[in-house]
Protein backbone atom coordinates (compact mmCIF):
# COMPACT_ATOMS: atom_id res chain seq x y z
CA UNK A 1 0.00 0.00 0.00
CA UNK A 2 1.43 3.84 -0.86
CA UNK A 3 1.85 6.56 1.27
CA UNK A 4 2.09 10.47 1.74
CA UNK A 5 4.56 11.18 4.10
CA UNK A 6 4.90 15.19 4.77
CA UNK A 7 7.70 17.08 6.52
CA UNK A 8 8.85 20.88 6.18
CA UNK A 9 11.54 21.24 3.94
CA UNK A 10 13.45 23.49 5.98
CA UNK A 11 13.13 20.43 9.00
CA UNK A 12 13.77 17.62 6.89
CA UNK A 13 13.68 17.98 3.22
CA UNK A 14 13.52 14.71 0.77
CA UNK A 15 17.24 16.14 -0.31
CA UNK A 16 18.41 15.85 3.05
CA UNK A 17 17.14 11.49 3.60
CA UNK A 18 18.99 11.31 0.14
CA UNK A 19 22.19 12.68 1.68
CA UNK A 20 21.96 10.88 4.89
CA UNK A 21 20.40 7.30 3.31
CA UNK A 22 17.79 6.40 5.87
CA UNK A 23 15.95 8.09 8.59
CA UNK A 24 13.85 7.56 11.05
CA UNK A 25 10.05 9.06 10.94
CA UNK A 26 9.70 10.39 14.78
CA UNK A 27 7.74 13.39 15.68
CA UNK A 28 4.26 12.33 14.30
CA UNK A 29 2.10 13.03 17.57
CA UNK A 30 -1.70 13.00 15.86
CA UNK A 31 -3.46 9.21 16.81
CA UNK A 32 -4.85 8.98 13.35
CA UNK A 33 -1.34 9.59 11.83
CA UNK A 34 0.25 7.25 14.35
CA UNK A 35 -2.17 4.44 13.86
CA UNK A 36 -1.43 5.15 9.62
CA UNK A 37 2.16 4.89 10.80
CA UNK A 38 1.48 1.39 12.30
CA UNK A 39 0.28 -0.18 9.08
CA UNK A 40 3.16 0.37 7.36
CA UNK A 41 5.02 -2.52 5.87
CA UNK A 42 8.36 -2.32 5.08
CA UNK A 43 8.59 -2.34 1.38
CA UNK A 44 5.83 0.27 0.99
CA UNK A 45 6.23 3.20 -0.66
CA UNK A 46 5.92 6.77 0.45
CA UNK A 47 5.01 10.25 -1.37
CA UNK A 48 7.39 12.37 0.25
CA UNK A 49 5.50 15.65 0.78
CA UNK A 50 7.17 19.27 1.61
CA UNK A 51 4.39 20.93 3.56
CA UNK A 52 4.75 24.64 4.58
CA UNK A 53 6.99 25.11 1.48
CA UNK A 54 6.67 27.19 -1.41
CA UNK A 55 5.77 25.45 -3.50
CA UNK A 56 4.02 22.61 -1.27
CA UNK A 57 4.10 19.47 -3.30
CA UNK A 58 5.73 16.09 -3.62
CA UNK A 59 9.06 16.06 -3.73
CA UNK A 60 10.17 12.51 -4.08
CA UNK A 61 9.10 8.82 -3.38
CA UNK A 62 10.53 7.12 -0.50
CA UNK A 63 10.02 3.61 0.77
CA UNK A 64 9.23 2.27 4.14
CA UNK A 65 12.73 -0.14 5.31
CA UNK A 66 11.99 -0.30 8.98
CA UNK A 67 8.64 -1.28 10.72
CA UNK A 68 6.83 0.86 13.48
CA UNK A 69 8.50 0.71 16.66
CA UNK A 70 8.48 3.05 19.58
CA UNK A 71 9.53 6.65 19.33
CA UNK A 72 12.53 7.33 20.96
CA UNK A 73 11.70 11.07 21.59
CA UNK A 74 8.88 9.96 23.40
CA UNK A 75 10.80 9.70 26.68
CA UNK A 76 13.28 12.70 26.11
CA UNK A 77 12.63 14.85 28.68
CA UNK A 78 14.85 17.39 26.33
CA UNK A 79 12.26 16.54 23.16
CA UNK A 80 9.59 18.92 22.53
CA UNK A 81 7.92 15.55 21.39
CA UNK A 82 8.86 14.06 24.76
CA UNK A 83 5.51 12.61 26.51
CA UNK A 84 5.52 12.31 29.78
CA UNK A 85 2.29 9.63 29.81
CA UNK A 86 4.37 7.18 27.95
CA UNK A 87 6.42 4.92 28.90
CA UNK A 88 9.07 2.31 28.00
CA UNK A 89 6.67 -0.79 29.12
CA UNK A 90 3.79 1.05 27.36
CA UNK A 91 4.85 3.26 24.35
CA UNK A 92 2.19 5.89 23.10
CA UNK A 93 4.18 7.20 19.95
CA UNK A 94 5.74 5.13 17.55
CA UNK A 95 8.32 5.92 14.61
CA UNK A 96 9.38 4.16 11.84
CA UNK A 97 12.59 3.93 9.19
CA UNK A 98 12.31 5.54 5.58
CA UNK A 99 14.79 5.49 2.54
CA UNK A 100 15.20 7.36 -0.48
CA UNK A 101 13.83 5.63 -4.01
CA UNK A 102 14.33 8.71 -6.35
CA UNK A 103 13.62 11.99 -6.68
CA UNK A 104 10.94 13.92 -8.53
CA UNK A 105 12.30 16.09 -11.96
CA UNK A 106 10.77 19.19 -9.85
CA UNK A 107 8.41 19.04 -6.58
CA UNK A 108 5.06 18.42 -7.63
CA UNK A 109 2.73 21.53 -6.23
CA UNK A 110 -0.01 20.42 -3.75
CA UNK A 111 -2.43 22.96 -6.72
CA UNK A 112 -1.32 20.31 -9.25
CA UNK A 113 -2.91 17.35 -7.31
CA UNK A 114 -5.88 19.11 -6.77
CA UNK A 115 -6.41 19.02 -10.44
CA UNK A 116 -6.22 15.36 -10.85
CA UNK A 117 -9.56 13.38 -10.76
CA UNK A 118 -7.80 10.45 -8.33
CA UNK A 119 -6.93 13.01 -5.70
CA UNK A 120 -10.87 14.52 -5.31
CA UNK A 121 -11.33 12.94 -2.68
CA UNK A 122 -7.71 12.55 -0.55
CA UNK A 123 -7.83 14.26 2.94
CA UNK A 124 -4.57 15.83 1.52
CA UNK A 125 -7.02 17.69 -1.29
CA UNK A 126 -9.18 19.20 1.19
CA UNK A 127 -8.61 22.27 3.46
CA UNK A 128 -7.64 21.80 6.61
CA UNK A 129 -5.71 18.57 6.27
CA UNK A 130 -2.84 18.77 8.61
CA UNK A 131 -1.87 14.86 9.16
CA UNK A 132 1.57 13.85 8.28
CA UNK A 133 1.11 10.34 7.45
CA UNK A 134 -1.61 9.43 5.18
CA UNK A 135 -2.73 6.24 3.53
CA UNK A 136 -3.04 7.37 -0.97
CA UNK A 137 -4.53 4.68 -3.59
CA UNK A 138 -2.26 3.21 -6.26
CA UNK A 139 -4.14 5.44 -8.71
CA UNK A 140 -3.48 8.40 -6.61
CA UNK A 141 0.54 7.22 -6.54
CA UNK A 142 0.65 6.13 -9.85
CA UNK A 143 -1.21 9.53 -11.41
CA UNK A 144 1.30 11.92 -9.01
CA UNK A 145 4.19 10.57 -10.74
CA UNK A 146 2.60 11.29 -14.17
CA UNK A 147 1.77 14.71 -13.31
CA UNK A 148 5.29 15.08 -12.20
CA UNK A 149 6.64 13.64 -15.26
CA UNK A 150 7.71 10.06 -13.93
CA UNK A 151 7.07 7.62 -16.99
CA UNK A 152 4.78 5.01 -15.68
CA UNK A 153 6.21 3.43 -12.73
CA UNK A 154 4.01 0.39 -12.99
CA UNK A 155 6.85 -1.80 -11.38
CA UNK A 156 6.53 0.61 -7.97
CA UNK A 157 3.11 -0.24 -6.79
Amino acid sequence: MPWLIKSEPDVFSYADLVRVGREGWNGVRNYQARNFLRQMREGDLCLFYHSNARPAGVAGVARVVREAYPDDLQFDPASEYFDPASTPDNPRWSMMDVAPVFDLPAVLPLDTLRTLPEWQDSPLTRKGSRLSVLPVTPEQFRAALRAAGVDDRDDLV
